[in-house]
């Protein structure tokens, strides 16, 4: 098993590819990139997402207790 979690994702995730990594709708996806809070690349139409930010997001919302 890999170390990291979207070791097989592509370093740009569309929504698609986004709703696949966390397992979520394509919808949710869309809602999550349009989002204030959300680091969102935006290309032309296109909204995208940078893996490492997703994760840095995702690191900055985990709960963590000790």
């Amino acid at each position: 098993m890999s170390r990291e979690p979207f070791e097989a994702m592509p370093d740009v995730m569309d929504a698609k590819q986004l709703a696949e990594a966390l397992q979520i709708s394509k919808a949710g996806a869309y809602n999550l990139l349009s989002s204030l809070d959300f680091p969102t690349l935006r290309i032309g139409g296109r909204k995208l997402v940078m893996k490492n930010e997703l994760m840095e997001w995702l690191k900055s919302r985990t709960n963590k207790t000790s």
